[in-house]
Formats: C-alpha cells, structure tokens, sequence
C-alpha cells in the first residue's frame, strides 16, 4: 500500500459542460470524527467512464458535450470516432460549441484530435494499430482526454471478445492517464435502465464508472404522476450506475435534450414525487 500510495493521483474534478451532471459526483472530508459529503464539482479524473443506453438517448451528445467543454478551456481531447465519418462529427461537435454558447470556433479545430475508425477499416478491426494511434495523437498533442463513440463498434459482430476488448482499452487508457468516455449500445432486449450493454456486462464491470441513459413514454395515469409529464410525452433518464473512484448520486434523474441539441440533468424522481405529493 504505501508504494502503491507514492503513485495514486489526487482526486480532482473534470468539469463536464454538462448541466446537473457535475453536482452529482462527492468527495468527503472528516469533521469532528465524522465524514461529511462534498460536491466533487465534475467526473473524477483519470477515470474511464462507460456511457451506456439505446438509441436515441443523448449518448453522443453527452461525450461530444464534454469534449468541446475541454476543448475550449484549451485542453487537447482525442476522439476517436466508430460510427460516423469524421467530417460529420466534426461538423456536430461545432454545432455543440456553438450551443453552447462559445463564440471562438477555432478551438474546437485546435484542440480536438479526430480519429476516423468509421471510415478506416483497419482500425476498427486491428486493436493494436488502433491503439498505437491514439498513443501517437496522446504524445503528440499531449491529450489529456480521450472519448470513443462507440466502443460497440470495435466488437460488433464478434461480442464474445467484448471483456478482451474493453480490458485492453481500459489498461491503455490507465498507463497514459487519461479521463475516458465509452459510449456503449444496448441491444433492443436489453432493460432499459440496468448498466448491460453490447457484449453484456463486459464494459460495466471492467470500467471506473457507468451512466445509464433511457426513455420512456408516458402512457398511464401512474407514469403521469411518477414522471410528472403528460400522457403521450416522452422522458429520458439518467443515473450513475456506479462508481468506484469517487461517491456518487444514486437516484434516476429526469434528463433533456434541448431545441439546441444538449444535455441537462434534471431534478430526481424522488424530488419529481415530494412535488406531485405536495
């Protein structure tokens, strides 16, 4: 323990340019012999986080959130996309700057390293040569943060290497690091709120931490009063479904999507019930 302890980094908060969502990460700190909950004020660093829901859910808009929060503070994020050609994430990572209020766009050019494993087949199905990639953009940019939409799509087709996959990943991402997202699909017979993904549990339980993201449309007089929204709207959900660098909030939150195209974390269900019962 104590020469382990001479290499453990401090705990510290990454903001994540994701309204509510840094409010639900503690610290604590010991007062009269007690330990007493404090806002962490962001995800913990150096932690690899896995971002898991079906479609449709605000997956990729959290990550690509996070990425132009970072790139416009001036740090260097590398992001490694598997779904969509890079022009177009690009493209959507400047609509979230724009979003999200920051008017010099050319950071967002300076401080994001694409990587186009979408468009590449080699990368996608060769992990070595996917990994030495990202090593070559983390030291030549001096990335700090690295976000992979989706990890799904390094096993597709081939789920049973799911758990050999995601290790050799989270190992890279440790030995360099860095503070990681996985966005990670869930297959249409997987439940909606529960950290199982492609691959099953293999990411969820290899990882520092997982957020689960949902839907559910409003079609009883109980979902009425449970969700505090009207027959026929549809809400999303959002909690963390773990995580063992840090404590955390434990309730499903209401989350939204807004005309703009970001995320927010809303008020729990818990806090939605008190109100309805009030």
């Amino acid at each position: 323990m104590r020469e382990a302890g001479k290499e453990a980094p401090k705990l510290e908060e990454v903001p994540t340019g994701v309204e509510g969502l840094d409010d639900l990460f503690f610290t604590s700190v010991v007062e009269g012999g007690k330990a007493k909950r404090v806002p962490l004020g962001g995800i913990p660093k150096y932690a690899v986080i896995n971002i898991t829901g079906v479609s449709d859910t605000g997956k990729s808009l959290l990550v690509e959130q996070f990425a132009v929060k970072r790139a416009s503070e001036g740090e260097r994020v590398v992001f490694i996309t598997v779904e969509s050609p890079a022009p177009f994430v690009a493209m959507a990572l400047k609509e979230r700057a724009r979003a999200m209020g920051i008017e010099d766009i050319s950071v967002i050019d300076e401080n994001i390293v694409l990587i186009d494993a979408a468009s590449y087949t080699v990368l996608r199905e060769s992990l070595q040569t996917l990994l030495d990639t990202v090593a070559y953009a983390i030291k030549t940019y001096r990335a700090d943060y690295t976000v992979i939409d989706s990890i799904t799509g390094l096993y597709e087709a081939r789920e049973m290497m799911a758990r050999s996959v995601v290790r050799q990943i989270f190992n890279f991402m440790k030995k360099w690091y860095q503070t990681a997202l996985f966005v990670s699909q869930k297959r249409s017979g997987h439940e909606e709120l529960s950290a199982e993904a492609a691959g099953g549990y293999a990411v969820s339980h290899i990882v520092d931490c997982t957020m689960v993201m949902s839907k559910k449309l409003i079609i009883t007089r109980y979902d009425e009063s449970l969700y505090g929204r009207p027959i026929g709207e549809m809400v999303r959900l959002f909690r963390i479904d773990g995580c063992r660098m840090c404590g955390h909030d434990t309730d499903t939150h209401l989350m939204e999507i807004t005309d703009l195209g970001l995320v927010k974390i809303g008020p729990s269900l818990k806090e939605v019930r008190k109100k309805e019962d009030r």
